[in-house]
């Protein structure tokens, strides 16, 4: 099974599924091409855009669970 955890790479995260951009983009992070997601972690994204990492990690894997 896929799992996303807070310490990954943004890039490394849609690489799993590309679906789950649509739950990066509704947290405002809107700029997945741009270099900071080849090298910042799911946890300093959500640092920066004022989300809660531990539900944005939780709904990441509910949604992978039926992939």
């Amino acid at each position: 099974m896929k799992k996303v955890t807070k310490d990954m790479i943004i890039r490394d995260v849609l690489a799993l599924d590309p679906g789950c951009a649509d739950f990066l983009i509704n947290i405002g992070m809107h700029c997945l091409g741009c270099p900071s997601a080849s090298g910042e972690s799911l946890e300093m994204a959500c640092m920066v855009h004022g989300a809660d990492i531990d539900k944005l990690v939780n709904d990441l894997n509910d949604y992978l669970k039926d992939k």
